[in-house]
Parts: structure tokens; sequence; C-alpha cells
């Protein structure tokens, strides 16, 4: 599987994951310019969340969520700073993490999900 459809295969799972847990989904793969997207925005209760998504085959090359480096979560930060000046209404938002490791290539195993909820460096 190549990494695109692997990302892109990880990200629905993560969609499913905040649906079942009681999530609405209001945006997927939000761009902002030269600062790269945001995977997912949700609305949680009253809580808006801008969401990273990470989705490894395995953690030989380290976990999905040590895969967020300072760098990204600084654009993560910028684009959702912009995305909140077009909106009103939010009193508050945060930034989470979600890893999916696939446990195995044919996607037969349930996938092993990870939601770190406020995350900072």
């Amino acid at each position: 599987m190549s990494n695109k459809i692997k990302g892109k295969y990880g990200e629905d799972i993560a969609v499913n994951f905040l649906i079942k847990n009681g999530y609405k989904i209001l945006e997927r793969n939000y761009h902002f310019s030269r600062y790269g997207e945001i995977d997912i925005i949700a609305l949680d209760k009253n809580t808006l969340c801008f969401v990273e998504v990470k989705t490894r085959s395995s953690n030989r090359f380290g976990t999905p969520l040590e895969a967020i480096t300072k760098t990204k979560l600084d654009k993560i930060k910028k684009s959702a700073y912009s995305y909140l000046q077009n909106i009103t209404g939010y009193k508050s938002f945060r930034i989470d993490a979600i890893s999916v490791l696939l446990t195995s290539n044919d996607n037969t195993a349930e996938p092993v999900i990870n939601h770190i909820k406020n995350i900072e460096f």
C-alpha cells in the first residue's frame, strides 16, 4: 500500500472513530496557503478540534505520534488560527492527534487507534 493510500485509509479510520465517539466532522483536509493542511476539523460538544492523523504499518521506524514534529505542530497551529479567523461562535478549541497503527498488510485485523487530546510540545 502506498503512503498516500495508507494515509487516506488512516484518516477514514480516524473519522469513523471520532463519529463513534460523538464528534461531528466539519471539514477534512483543510488547506491553508503554504502552511499545509489540517486532516480533520471536528466538533466535540462545544469545542472545535483540529486533528492531525498519522498512520503507520509498524513501529519499526517509530510510532505514528512520533512523526508529529514541532515544525508540523506549528503549521497546524497557523492553519487553525487562519480557520478561526473565518468563523464565529466557537469559544474553545484544541489540537488533537490520532495515531492509527495497521496491524496487518491486508487490512483484515483491527487497527490500533490512539487519540491524544490537546497535544502540546
